[in-house]
This record gives structure tokens, C-alpha cells and sequence, in this order.
């Protein structure tokens, strides 16, 4: 009874929708991600001097941190973004399609 119904929904035309829907929102938050980062490391490695420039005439802080900063808040709000998305869009799609399958 139970793989009857994990059949019907893996088989149910609105489920492929909402994988690929999913696994495509995904991938595109974590290339931003990778980029930032990537890019980040990048400078570091290849351009450490922009990173060590004072942020304004004779400051301690360098550009390196607000960028830093700017990486880390950007990937905490992107992962906000994918949990808000997920816990409402994709979570109430996937239940309305057990229910169809549940009901069938």
C-alpha cells in the first residue's frame, strides 16, 4: 500500500515540476554563493593588495572586511530566502500533491 502511493507520486506529472523547480532555485543561489566566494579567494590570492586598501584616508579597516562582512550576511540572507520559499511554496505543492495521490 505504501510504495502505491510513493508510486503515484513520483509518478505524478506536477511532482517533476516541482523537483526541477526546486532542484533549479537551488543551484542558482548556490552558484551565487560560489561565486562570492570563489571571487573572494580569488582577490586574495591573485590581488591581495585592493583588499589591504584603507576604506577611507587613514583608517584601520581595509576593504577586505566589509567585503568579507558583505559575503557572509549575502549568504545568510540567500539561505533565508531558499528556507521562506521552501517552507511555503514548495512545502504546500508537495502537500497538495499527497493529498491527490492520498485521495486517488
Amino acid at each position: 500500500m505504501q510504495s502505491d502511493v510513493y508510486q503515484k507520486i513520483k509518478d505524478h506529472p506536477d511532482f517533476h515540476s516541482l523537483v526541477a523547480r526546486r532542484k533549479s532555485f537551488a543551484l542558482n543561489l548556490s552558484a551565487i554563493v560560489l561565486v562570492m566566494y570563489f571571487a573572494f579567494i580569488l582577490l586574495v590570492a591573485f590581488a591581495p593588495g585592493v583588499l589591504a586598501q584603507p576604506v577611507a584616508e587613514g583608517s584601520v579597516t581595509t576593504w577586505g572586511i566589509p567585503i568579507g562582512v558583505f559575503i557572509i550576511i549575502s549568504s545568510f540572507l540567500l539561505t533565508g530566502i531558499y528556507v521562506k520559499r521552501a517552507n511555503t511554496e514548495f512545502d504546500e505543492e508537495n502537500q497538495r500533491i499527497i493529498d491527490e495521490c492520498l485521495k486517488g
